[in-house]
């Protein structure tokens, strides 16, 4: 595969979605033989000769014309089409893949639909990013994403521009995070006759997780560590909002 002078670059954010989607189809590809992700390159740079037949599912997230593909090689359609139980559909062979790459994306997948040539063509011509899937050295199959722009798509009122979903205007809005160790409880007495040196014992047993609170909720727990001198939590468990009520 090579690029030609006409062959748009994707960005390095479209690289890294291609890649990230196609670590999480690669084990769901049916093939003879364990497949690996190589890395991604423009669609443009595919030769569609080597790849006769497909799959493609729309994504409910992305933008007008958002959808993950994957284009097999002849081995896998001869295989498909000779089964035991007779000629399967590769849509509905390759729906595992392309609903995991989807969930990578943080979309869901539509139902698979095979790919005829001329259905081909176009989901290659409108791809962000191509990501070839080996066996061994050798091509046995290829992601396809187009995902949109790099940016969310906004909506207009009035005119006037705003953010797809209204969390966005909060994203600058800064909140106090504290990190807890543990609790305990002091009559006055014993609160006034502290001193330096004295040991409170707090409510936690010694390894016991921390307790990160935004506004004072909790969010999380970690382990506290070291980092550069200073105190900070590794983050081990995100709480349920259920949970943290």
């Amino acid at each position: 595969m090579s690029m030609t002078a006409s062959t748009p670059v994707p960005t390095a954010g479209v690289l890294d979605r291609g890649a990230a989607a196609a670590e999480a189809a690669v084990a769901l590809v049916p093939a003879a033989f364990p497949l690996t992700v190589a890395a991604p390159v423009a669609a443009g740079a595919l030769d569609l000769a080597l790849w006769p037949a497909g799959a493609v599912a729309d994504l409910n997230a992305g933008g007008p014309g958002a959808v993950v593909a994957v284009l097999v090689g002849p081995e896998l359609v001869h295989a498909l089409a000779s089964a035991p139980a007779g000629p399967l559909d590769l849509g509905a062979a390759l729906q595992p893949a392309l609903d995991a790459a989807a969930a990578s994306l943080g979309c869901s997948a539509s139902a698979g639909r095979t790919l005829d040539a001329a259905g081909l063509a176009t989901v290659l011509g409108g791809a962000d990013v191509a990501v070839p899937l080996l066996a061994g050295d050798a091509p046995a199959a290829v992601l396809l994403a187009t995902t949109g722009a790099d940016t969310a798509p906004v909506r207009t009122l009035n005119g006037a521009p705003t953010a797809s979903r209204g969390v966005e205007l909060l994203h600058g809005v800064a909140m106090e995070v504290t990190v807890e160790l543990g609790r305990t409880r002091l009559s006055v007495r014993d609160l006034l006759a502290l001193t330096p040196g004295d040991v409170v014992e707090l409510d936690r047993t010694a390894g016991s997780p921390a307790d990160l609170l935004v506004n004072g909720r909790l969010i999380a727990r970690g382990e506290v560590v070291v980092l550069d001198e200073n105190f900070a939590l590794r983050v081990t468990e995100i709480v349920a909002q259920s949970a943290a009520v």
